[in-house]
């Protein structure tokens, strides 16, 4: 039996290095489109006669991405799905139907019609068996469908483009018996695969996974130290990715339970820390929530979440969590020694250093209104009237209730012939 050759697509989406697709090419039922898609990946064929381009998919888009459906690229002389040229010509033929799009990660030709095949391919997400007999399907996604789902999930807009540039980054042919890529695909020491699906084994055993977990967090925390945020963000992504297998293991008593939530606390924890460092507040306090689902005390949490309230300038609700957070660590020792300094945005210290200065931007605040309200209760040659205080209130569009009770407080507390 002739053995099928395997290729590789390293992706990026939005000039970030998203992952490796590896695809097995059905060279043994469709020869003529499986080294049609293998050549286009290597760039050994030149520049296109037709076209005048190097007939190769390296930086090359995915210009049509629909959810729930396929992700479709390989134009690589326009790049938005209106050019395209194939090692043997500008088109060639439909070699045969006999390969169905019977599951996700189905790999076919796009075409214009009977007879189009160019360099234009697709890959499926879905079964998609309305596309039998009309497309040439000739692979398959054998590793790196975690990757094709990052493409098909990300925003698109009009004719299904993509809003940021999916590309790929390099292509080619993986050799026989050669290691493929996969882990360890960020050159930084990480030897587990990106997405688990694609280990070429699965052990059984909890342990494992829990340890692949701590290891996995572990590269993101030496990300988090190099202050390489993104990076990090993306190890702690994984690692629960891998923790959310071991709910799926045997063995799993109380004591397990209770490290594996402790576990997913800590990483989403440390997701939030990154998403301050990057700007995604609310990103950042829904982490925050999640943290505290699974650790009833986690100070951090509470912490980071009073952080991003302060950035999201609602400084009551910072005061809140960070008091909760003083209550659960009153000599505020766990933040000041492990908190990592924040961004301009925000301040670095522990709780009650934060808890000060959320409190002095209330104080602030209320002797604003106060002096504001005084003002406007001083006579004046407008001759101010307090029925048209009043409708100016409620022309406002304010809260009333809160600043109608601090009136009457401040009323009784000003002379009665003002009034």
């Amino acid at each position: 039996m002739m053995k099928r050759q395997r290729c590789y697509l390293d992706i990026s989406i939005g000039e970030e290095l998203e992952g490796r697709i590896i695809v097995e090419l059905f060279n043994d039922v469709v020869p003529k489109t499986a080294e049609n898609f293998r050549a286009l990946c290597t760039g050994e064929k030149g520049i296109g006669p037709n076209t005048g381009v190097p007939l190769h998919y390296k930086g090359v888009r995915f210009h049509r991405v629909i959810k729930g459906f396929m992700v479709q690229g390989g134009d690589i002389s326009a790049g938005d799905g209106t050019g395209g040229e194939s090692i043997y010509g500008l088109k060639f033929e439909d070699e045969n139907f006999e390969l169905k799009h019977e599951r996700k990660g189905m790999l076919s030709m796009e075409n214009s019609g009977p007879n189009t095949n160019g360099s234009q391919f697709f890959i499926t997400t879905t079964r998609t068996s309305h596309l039998d007999g009309k497309h040439v399907v000739f692979g398959k996604v054998v590793k790196g469908m975690g990757v094709v789902r990052s493409i098909e999930h990300v925003t698109t807009g009009e004719a299904d483009c993509p809003t940021v540039d999916v590309t790929i980054a390099d292509c080619g042919e993986i050799p026989g018996g050669a290691d493929d890529g996969i882990s360890n695909f960020f050159n930084d020491g990480d030897i587990y695969a990106d997405w688990p699906a694609d280990l070429d084994e699965s052990p059984n055993e909890l342990s494992w996974w829990m340890t692949a977990v701590e290891s996995i967090k572990a590269f993101g925390n030496e990300h988090y130290k190099k202050q390489d945020y993104k990076m990090a963000l993306r190890k702690y992504r994984k690692a629960l990715r891998y923790l959310d297998i071991c709910w799926e293991k045997d063995g799993i008593d109380e004591e397990k339970t209770s490290s594996l939530r402790k576990m997913k606390s800590q990483i989403f924890t440390n997701s939030s820390a990154c998403k301050l460092k990057l700007g995604d507040l609310k990103g950042a306090l829904l982490d925050t929530e999640f943290a505290m689902r699974d650790g009833d005390n986690n100070v951090k949490a509470l912490f980071r979440q009073g952080q991003a309230h302060m950035a999201l300038n609602d400084v009551d609700a910072a005061v809140e969590s960070f008091k909760k957070a003083l209550q659960l660590e009153p000599n505020d020792e766990l933040i000041e020694t492990f908190t990592i300094s924040l961004p301009c945005i925000l301040r670095s210290g522990g709780i009650k250093k934060e808890l000060a200065v959320a409190m002095k931007k209330i104080n602030d605040r209320r002797n604003e209104e106060r002096r504001r309200y005084r003002k406007m209760f001083q006579p004046n040659s407008t001759g101010f009237k307090w029925k048209h205080f009043k409708q100016k209130l409620y022309c406002d569009n304010m809260r009333l209730e809160p600043i109608v009770v601090r009136l009457k407080d401040m009323m009784k507390k000003l002379p009665q012939k003002i009034l």
